[in-house]
C-alpha cells in the first residue's frame, strides 16, 4: 500500500529500482516458482500500467487488463492473480465497493486500493540472482555438452565401428539435467580412456644417452619456446585485447588475467575442459610459443559451436598444417569487428 511520496525523517527516498530488469530475471527464472509463460504475460501487462512516480499499485480493471494481456478471459486473469498473490509477488488492497483507485488527504498522505506490485519489487535481488543460477546452469550444460561432443567425434574417428558414440547421441537428444551430463562426459571420458593409445598416441622421441643430454635438450627446449614467441610478436595481440574479446574464457575464472603467464595458467585449466589432451597442449607451447598456443585456447572458446572439434582444430592450427596461417592478432581484430557490428 502506497504511504506517501517522501520520509518524513528528511532521509533520501532511494532510487526506484528498474523493474523491467527485475521482470527480466523471473521471465528467465519462471519455472524455479512453477510459472508459465501465460503467466509472465500477465505480470508484463499488468506492470505496462505503472509510471514512474505514481507507486507500485495497479489500478485497471480486470477488463482493461485482459485487453492488454492479448484478449484473455476474466477468469484466466483471476487464477493468475490468486498464482502471484501465493507467491508472495503480489497484494490485493480490496476497496469498499471492490473499485481500484487512490485517495489522497491534504497533507500528501495517500491510500491506494488496487493490485500492489511492491512485494515483487522489494524481491529484486532474490530473482536477480535466481536467474544468474539459471544462467550459470544453462551455460554449464551448453559446455559440458561441448565436450561430450568433442570426445564423440573423435572415437568415431578412430573406431567408426564403437557403439558408445551412437548410444551417448540417443542420450543427449533428451533433455539433461548437468547431473546427468556430468555423469555422461565421465563414462564418455571412461570410454576414451580405454583407447587412449588410439585417441592420444603421443609423439615418438629419442631418448637421449645421458643426463648431460637431458639437461642439455631442457636448455635448448626453454630456448625454442622464448624465441618462437618472440618470433611470432607480429602476430600477437595484445593482453587487454584478448582479454576483452574472449569473454567467454574469461568468464571461468575469478582471478584477473593481469599477465601473459595468468593467460597460459588458464589456458592450460580450459585446455582439458575443450577435449584437448594436456601432452597435445604441451607440444604447441613447444613449437607455436605459449603465447600463441594461449591465444587459440580463449579464440576457440570464444567461437564455440563454429568449431566442430576442439582438438582437432587447435592441433591444425599450432601443430599441423595451418600453423604457419595461424594469427591470433588478425583473428581477434576480425571478432571485435563483428562483435561491434552485432552490436
Amino acid at each position: 500500500m502506497d504511504t506517501g511520496n517522501g520520509s518524513a525523517t528528511g532521509t533520501p527516498t532511494p532510487p526506484e529500482p528498474d523493474i523491467w530488469t527485475i521482470f527480466r530475471a523471473l521471465r528467465d527464472a519462471r519455472s524455479t516458482f512453477g510459472l508459465r509463460p501465460s503467466h509472465v504475460q500477465t505480470l508484463q501487462a499488468m506492470l505496462s500500467f505503472l509510471r514512474p512516480g505514481h507507486g507500485d499499485t495497479v489500478f485497471a480493471s480486470n477488463h482493461e487488463i485482459c485487453r492488454r494481456v492479448g484478449g484473455i478471459d476474466e477468469r484466466t486473469l483471476r487464477r493468475h492473480i490468486d498464482r502471484f498473490v501465493d507467491l508472495g509477488f503480489m497484494e490485493r488492497h480490496d476497496s469498499p465497493n471492490g473499485k481500484r483507485y487512490r485517495v489522497r488527504s491534504s497533507d500528501g498522505h495517500c491510500i491506494s486500493y488496487g493490485l500492489s506490485l511492491t512485494p515483487f519489487l522489494e524481491r529484486a535481488s532474490e530473482l536477480l540472482a535466481a536467474a544468474q543460477e539459471m544462467e550459470n546452469a544453462r551455460r554449464d550444460r551448453i559446455f559440458l555438452r561441448k565436450q561430450i561432443l568433442t570426445r564423440l567425434a573423435r572415437l568415431e574417428e578412430v573406431d567408426p565401428r564403437n557403439p558408445f558414440p551412437n548410444e551417448a547421441r540417443k542420450v543427449l537428444r533428451r533433455k539433461l539435467t548437468i547431473a546427468e551430463y556430468r555423469a555422461l562426459l565421465s563414462k564418455t571420458e571412461a570410454v576414451c580412456q580405454a583407447m587412449s593409445t588410439v585417441v592420444d598416441t603421443p609423439e615418438t622421441r629419442n631418448l637421449p644417452a645421458n643426463d648431460g643430454q637431458t639437461v642439455r635438450h631442457h636448455s635448448r627446449s626453454e630456448k625454442e619456446q622464448i624465441d618462437s614467441d618472440s618470433g611470432h610478436s607480429a602476430e600477437l595481440p595484445e593482453l587487454r585485447a584478448l582479454t576483452s574479446i574472449c569473454q567467454e574464457a574469461t568468464s571461468f575464472t575469478t582471478n584477473a588475467l593481469g599477465t601473459w603467464s595468468d593467460v597460459e595458467n588458464h589456458a592450460r585449466t580450459l585446455a582439458p575442459m575443450m577435449g584437448i589432451h594436456s601432452s597435445s597442449f604441451d607440444r604447441a607451447l613447444n613449437k607455436a610459443g605459449a603465447r600463441k598456443a594461449s591465444c587459440a585456447i580463449f579464440i576457440m572458446l570464444q567461437l564455440g559451436n563454429r568449431i566442430r572439434d576442439f582438438a582437432a582444430y587447435f592441433h591444425s592450427i599450432t601443430l599441423g598444417r595451418r600453423a604457419s596461417e595461424f594469427n591470433p592478432a588478425a583473428l581477434l581484430a576480425r571478432l571485435s569487428q563483428a562483435n561491434g557490428a552485432a552490436a
